[in-house]
């Protein structure tokens, strides 16, 4: 790690000006357009049929340098972020390493740190929780919650006695930004994607990012466009009234086509001319839709025409190096039990099954401790939601809002949680933080929406988060009004007064899971002369709130039965039957007990039989081995 931290010094970490000594690296330095003060355009990496560079942009939400503190009233570049890893990486090294572990589409580092105690063990050898942000570039408020976490860590080792135990006893994973591409293109330009911005055919016409956003009034955000509708054709096709509840005339109401007086579009042209607005943009993939656990393919590719698809798929499962990075990390790193990787703007602790009721596809057991989570985020978080992603997040509004028609259960694929689970026999979240500004039912219809949202931000936002209609003379359209929620910092993150504390309650959530990890430990070694032979009784417990394997991942064999081992001096134990020291039991070749998985709570023993061939005592060690329940070892004495 330390020779990769090496390399971040002289290559990676190049807007921070900080570095870790005085190593110089020869490597070429290449400049990104984010850090690039002189350019007045921001360009975006890949061949496509459309543009690929577009006018910077900086939002008052965001903080583009590095400040003397870390605040959370203003949302922060990647670059901001890197900048305060590498500031903890120097000031904190008995507890942390920076490491850069794989690069995006572009060729930005994608950086990570471990939190541990290094003094206590090597990090592999303990328990381990991983939290993730930034997978949806837009999605900035997910990446802010692992700052906060992170930062909240370690300002308070050393402090509070519970976190200073959590990072002497277990091992903390955090990766803030794992699309720094799509995230910069966001905060540096009025352009917004779904993930990555490799280029990608969304409208299957052959081109590529052909048809993106355009900022038509200037003022650097897309907002919609309405349109009233004129022509039959557009009387045809309309589809929006205005909200009866809004006398203001500002909200918007979907109706059945030929229904409406109103035509909405995205803000922009159609480049295509394909009759469409702004369909194919920058991007297109899901890097949420790129897990290997129940993939499917991308839209247009089933060439039956009657199975399923997946919209954002990718060309097939982990061909995106970010999903890919994540999960060859997971493989590499089986001690891992807990995971929460941060999304967007559904209030809600999202879960596994994607594909299929929890009740029909999880063991029992694994299924109540899922629950457990579900109630106890909500009672930290607030959220109004917490379950599975097939039932609860399907059906959370009830009804279709359009047809009245109840909303059945709905299956993702691709899906993080789903490989979380089902691959990796884990307790895995895909939460979702913020609201679209819909506090609370000021209508009191049980339905929080737009118009709720519309109310909340006159009242409590100082009605910043909706542009008035202003008319535009459109190129293509005639007269169309631009307007609308922020698209950026109301409707997918929250103004950033707001921040804090929502990235605040999903950490606490977060470090609530991390504090159940599985903690094995020997509480008693008893070596004790019956007849001819020694008996070495260990006594050990798992301490922790989590067992060491869910039984989905006993299933799929992510994790070993825990084992217990006795070693000694090779010199004693070699020569078999004329060996000084000879372990009679276990009776099997490799002398080790193998102890099935232990539940929390739960206290276990073990016997080993040793015989002695020698006057002098012998030292030895009891080691315990558990997947994710960790390693610890005890040194014992047979004889006087």
């Amino acid at each position: 790690m330390k020779k990769n931290l090496l390399l971040l010094t002289g290559i990676s970490l190049l807007a921070s000006g900080v570095s870790l000594g005085q190593q110089n690296s020869f490597a070429p330095q290449k400049k990104w357009p984010e850090q690039n003060n002189d350019a007045k355009f921001y360009t975006v990496s890949g061949e496509r049929h459309g543009q690929s560079f577009f006018k910077k942009q900086q939002f008052p939400e965001v903080q583009y340098e590095p400040g003397d503190k870390l605040t959370f009233d203003t949302y922060h570049t990647p670059d901001v972020m890197y900048h305060w890893y590498q500031v903890w990486a120097e000031k904190y090294p008995e507890i942390t390493e920076l490491y850069e572990v794989a690069r995006s589409f572009e060729g930005r580092p994608i950086l990570q740190m471990t939190i541990t105690n290094k003094k206590t063990g090597k990090h592999t050898d303990k328990p381990a929780a991983y939290f993730e942000g930034g997978r949806h570039g837009g999605e900035v408020t997910a990446s802010e919650s692992v700052l906060w976490l992170t930062q909240y860590l370690l300002e308070n080792y050393g402090k509070d006695p519970n976190i200073t135990k959590l990072i002497d006893t277990k091992t903390i994973y955090v990766r803030p930004q794992n699309n720094p591409d799509g995230t910069n293109m966001y905060l540096f330009s009025e352009q917004r994607n779904r993930s990555t911005v490799r280029p990608h055919d969304v409208d299957r016409d052959g081109l590529f990012d052909e048809d993106p956003e355009e900022d038509l009034n200037g003022d650097g955000i897309i907002h919609m466009m309405r349109k009233k509708a004129i022509t039959d054709d557009e009387k045809e096709k309309a589809n929006y009234i205005l909200d009866p509840r809004d006398p203001s005339g500002r909200l918007m109401k979907r109706v059945f086509d030929g229904k409406g007086e109103y035509l909405m579009y995205t803000e922009g042209i159609d480049n295509d001319g394909d009759g469409r607005f702004n369909e194919d943009g920058i991007g297109g993939l899901d890097l949420h839709r790129n897990y290997p656990e129940n993939w499917r393919p991308d839209i247009g590719r089933d060439e039956t025409g009657r199975g399923y698809t997946q919209f954002g798929a990718g060309e097939y499962p982990l061909s995106e190096i970010e999903t890919r990075s994540t999960v060859i990390w997971l493989l590499t790193h089986p001690n891992i039990s807990v995971v929460n990787s941060l999304d967007t703007r559904v209030p809600m602790h999202l879960r596994p099954p994607s594909t299929s009721s929890s009740a029909e596809s999880m063991f029992e057991k694994d299924r109540l401790i899922y629950e457990h989570y579900d109630s106890l985020g909500m009672s930290i978080t607030g959220y109004p939601w917490a379950g599975d992603v097939y039932e609860t997040y399907s059906t959370r509004g009830q009804f279709n809002r359009l047809t009245g028609d109840p909303l059945k259960p709905n299956p993702l694929f691709g899906h993080g949680p789903d490989f979380g689970y089902f691959y990796y026999g884990a307790v895995w979240y895909g939460d979702e933080l913020w609201n679209n500004g819909a506090m609370k039912d000021y209508d009191g219809d049980g339905i929080m929406d737009d118009y709720d949202a519309m109310r909340w931000d006159d009242e409590e936002n100082g009605s910043n988060g909706f542009k008035n209609w202003e008319k535009f003379d459109h190129p293509q359209l005639g007269e169309v009004e631009i307007g609308g929620f922020h698209p950026k910092f109301f409707s997918q993150n929250g103004p950033a007064w707001q921040l804090e504390g929502w990235i605040k309650k999903q950490s606490l959530f977060n470090l609530a899971m991390a504090m159940d990890l599985p903690q094995i430990e020997i509480k008693d070694v008893k070596v004790a002369k019956v007849g001819e032979e020694y008996e070495v009784k260990v006594t050990y417990a798992n301490t922790g709130k989590l067992p060491v394997a869910l039984d989905q991942a006993k299933r799929v064999k992510i994790v070993q039965e825990d084992r217990l081992m006795l070693e000694f001096d090779r010199a004693l134990t070699k020569g078999f039957e004329n060996a000084k020291v000879m372990i009679t039991g276990p009776e099997t070749y490799d002398k080790t007990i193998y102890a099935g998985y232990i539940e929390a709570g739960e206290t276990k023993e073990a016997v080993f039989k040793v015989k002695v061939n020698q006057k002098e005592p012998v030292k030895g060690k009891v080691k315990l081995l558990s997947t994710r329940g960790g390693y610890v070892e005890r040194e014992i004495t047979l004889g006087n």
